[in-house]
């Protein structure tokens, strides 16, 4: 009797940690990124009255008689399952669609969570609010490029950052001639030069026809435009600041295709910024019958401030520019373990490595069994209402039935010491 009244002490014991845990996934039942427990319970020792025979003579084998002496609570898992997605059309809220962690850090130590909630703070960094801890990746350099072979550090998303000018370096013409255009005529185009301090000049491109399949080109300020010097052309209204060479030939096959061109670009710029050459392609021309709509493309841009970014699948963070220019930030870092239920719970939503989950794996997302990152929406909490409240009750009656066994006991007890009267 006493077996069994300890044995369902036990039983109490254990269904009240089941719904502490059960307790505790309905209160994070909206915790962004939060992942439900599971109790799982085993038997303990077990008292044996005889042990196991094996065949003797006519007899067959007699098995061991053994008396449980009650359970215990084996461990308590965390379901390591995908919440459902919620859209938040926050930049900086983001969440992971399939396996991985966002890493962050506290300047010391490093955690791992699910909860995208992040913002900017005041230094720039890309940081969880709730706590301050800090989101690890890998910083871009001025160009652009991202080593992820070096180790993880803070993501700055430096908004207002002023990017400096780029002068054009190349110059694209493309479009149509008109096949059918008599010998002299000329067709202009406009395009947009920058010059190194970030100053856009008009510029005047003309084609003359000077003969079947030839064409001849030049390049002029625009007359609305003073601030650059080309050669001299027709266009200009008095004589060029610097003599440069702007001028060649396009020549057409019978099929209307480009195929060989001449000359050069050169500009002067008198507001103090540097003289640029940039190569000029006409691979891009036709000459065929119809109107002709030639059009020049140039790169290059004005100096821009960093106004807002975006963020990729694989967790690439491009800056957008007030100019229209956009440049690589850096890269968000992801985490996988071989055992992600062996993490330890740190509080803040966050996870801490164990032995039991092994070390992270960093990398990319979309990578190595890495998920995704989505942007402007935050993954919600994995507890199902309609599991928690059946466990609650399966909890409940466990307990209540553990209790009307030490209730039973004790009134055999009763009988027992009653005997004496």
């Amino acid at each position: 009797m006493l077996r069994s009244m300890f044995s369902a002490i036990s039983g109490l014991r254990g269904h009240q940690t089941m719904m502490d845990v059960i307790g505790n996934n309905i209160a994070n039942v909206n915790t962004v990124g939060f992942k439900s427990g599971r109790v799982n319970f085993q038997d303990i020792m077990s008292q044996t009255l005889h042990g196991a025979t094996s065949p003797q003579g006519g007899l067959g084998s007699i098995n061991p008689a053994q008396i449980g002496l009650g359970m215990t609570v084996a461990g308590i898992d965390v379901l390591q399952t995908q919440g459902n997605l919620q859209s938040t059309g926050k930049t900086t809220d983001m969440a992971i669609q399939g396996d991985g962690l966002f890493v962050e850090s506290d300047g010391t130590n490093t955690y791992y969570t699910r909860d995208g909630a992040f913002d900017i703070a005041l230094d720039g960094s890309l940081a969880n609010p709730a706590s301050g801890m800090k989101v690890q990746g890998w910083q871009a350099d001025a160009a652009g490029a991202v080593d992820i072979t070096q180790p993880i550090t803070n993501i700055v998303i430096p908004i207002g950052q002023r990017t400096t000018a780029q002068a054009t370096s190349t110059v694209t013409l493309s479009g149509n001639l008109d096949a059918g255009a008599a010998d002299a005529t000329a067709v202009p185009t406009t395009m947009t030069v920058f010059d190194s301090l970030g100053i856009a000049h008009s510029v005047k491109v003309t084609f003359t026809k000077t003969a079947a399949n030839t064409w001849s080109w030049a390049v002029a300020k625009d007359l609305t435009d003073t601030g650059i010097a080309v050669a001299q052309t027709p266009y200009d209204a008095g004589p060029p600041v610097v003599q440069a060479v702007n001028n060649g030939t396009l020549t057409f096959s019978t099929s209307g295709i480009e195929t060989t061109s001449t000359g050069s670009l050169s500009f002067t710029f008198p507001d103090g910024a540097k003289a640029t050459t940039p190569a000029i392609s006409f691979a891009q021309m036709s000459q065929f019958s119809g109107a002709s709509q030639p059009a020049g493309q140039t790169d290059g841009f004005t100096s821009g401030t960093l106004t807002t970014f975006a963020v990729g699948d694989s967790g690439e963070l491009t800056g957008v520019y007030s100019n229209g220019s956009t440049q690589v930030l850096g890269q968000i870092a992801l985490a996988s373990f071989l055992n992600s239920a062996g993490l330890a719970r740190a509080g803040q939503n966050n996870f801490a490595a164990t032995s039991a989950s092994g070390s992270a794996n960093i990398g990319k997302a979309g990578t190595g069994g890495r998920g995704t990152v989505t942007t402007g929406e935050l993954e919600m909490s994995n507890v199902d209402l309609a599991t928690e409240f059946t466990g609650m009750i399966t909890a409940e009656r466990g307990f209540q039935a553990n209790s009307r066994v030490i209730t039973t006991s004790d009134e055999m007890l009763q009988e027992l010491v009653n005997l004496k009267r």
